[in-house]
């Protein structure tokens, strides 16, 4: 903390905060975000749908709790959040489950972060003129003309347009085998799955055979699964006509299906939808959405820059829409209460569900948990193996 290391955020549309480095010492360039969440913050920045995002946190003090071996939502405990900005780092690590501090591992891992930013003006401006690509700069870069700086932030790639879930995808397939006697085989399309998704799975007796993003229905029948999930993920679902394709498959083979978050969309558009890109996008663990099959209100866990597409049309309320896609009747399930953004579909039938936020709780309330019990009984009423498998 005695190190004063000049820093500067810069924004591709002019707007720059000064500040002081920590962690990794460079350049580091990405899409500006912010999360709300108060705690959670190893929990952010080791999940994969992060990646090539800059975050930005709303909680005032960021670091008390260092940083543990037990918490990252990543393989191999990557950190994969392109860089960090706060308003106070934290002078002292204070937790019993504390390995090392914050900025000693993002230093390990590379990763750049500015701390001492006017965060409340940061978000202020996100909230007003959307995610903006961004960069963070420190150390000698800092001192450069920021009007280069500026037009470097700007040559970046837009995240719209942007396919980048093979980027955090597993390489090959592997198991998580189930807690106890083995009920179900699932197959878990990893487009950037958090590791709780599995647990979650094998606490209720389910072998989750993880597969790489776009791997071909024709591969995944060797497993014989009783359901196939689709997880969250990074990057613009407008670009995945692969895995699209892989889920009409699916739900054309009438195998249970279940999506989180980027597997939403995929399932949204599977059902004829079309996605875009919101203004700020929805992240945080304090988020309130309304399941309209049962009127109960889950605040919610969410990390998502993408959404659905209204099926009742522009200025219309998407709750219950309904709509007739290629495989029967098919709904609106839940809406956010913020904004009225889409946040889960489903097939009327009840072979097919999804939901825009995490229900794994890392970070998060756990009050949307529940929806992994739904797809064990989804399995239970439509398997033809059960538990003997």
């Amino acid at each position: 903390m005695t190190d004063n290391i000049p820093a500067i955020l810069v924004l591709a549309d002019g707007r720059t905060f000064r500040g002081f480095g920590f962690g990794a010492t460079g350049t580091q360039l990405g899409e500006a975000v912010f999360t709300t969440g108060m705690t959670g913050y190893q929990e952010t920045m080791t999940d994969p749908s992060y990646h090539r995002q800059i975050v930005v946190a709303t909680a005032p003090q960021i670091g008390n709790t260092g940083w543990n071996d037990e918490d990252n939502e990543s393989a191999g405990n990557k950190i994969w959040v392109a860089g960090l900005v706060i308003r106070d780092l934290s002078h002292r690590v204070s937790n019993w489950r504390a390995a090392r501090s914050l900025p000693e591992e993002m230093a390990s891992q590379g990763v750049i972060g500015i701390r001492g930013v006017d965060t409340r003006a940061l978000v202020r401006h996100l909230r007003n003129f959307g995610s903006v690509p961004a960069g963070i700069f420190s150390g000698d870069a800092a001192l450069r003309p920021v009007a280069e700086l500026i037009e470097e932030v700007k040559a970046q790639p837009s995240m719209e347009g942007m396919d980048i879930a093979e980027q955090v995808s597993t390489d090959a397939p592997y198991t998580v085998a189930p807690e106890g006697k083995k009920r179900y085989t699932v197959v878990c399309y990893d487009m950037g799955v958090k590791t709780a998704t599995p647990v979650n799975f094998s606490k209720r007796g389910i072998e989750t055979v993880v597969v790489p993003a776009n791997t071909p229905f024709a591969e995944i029948k060797q497993y014989s699964p009783d359901g196939v999930f689709v997880s969250n993920g990074p990057g613009d679902p407008a670009t995945a006509d692969a895995m699209v394709e892989v889920v009409r498959e699916v739900l054309a083979a009438k195998i249970p299906f279940f999506g989180i978050c980027f597997g939403n969309q995929i399932l949204g558009r599977a059902l004829g939808l079309g996605t875009y890109k919101l203004k700020f996008g929805h992240r945080g663990i304090n988020v309130p959405v309304r399941n309209h099959l049962t009127g109960k209100i889950d605040i919610t866990a969410q990390n998502h820059g993408f959404a659905l597409e209204n099926p009742a049309g522009e200025g219309k309320p998407a709750a219950g829409a309904t709509w007739e896609s290629d495989f029967g009747p098919a709904l609106v399930t839940h809406t956010c209460l913020n904004d009225d953004v889409v946040e889960g579909v489903a097939l009327e039938n009840g072979m097919a569900y999804s939901v825009q936020y995490h229900p794994e709780a890392a970070a998060g309330p756990r009050d949307a948990n529940p929806l992994f019990d739904q797809f064990l009984e989804l399995l239970e009423k439509n398997s033809t193996s059960g538990e003997s498998k």
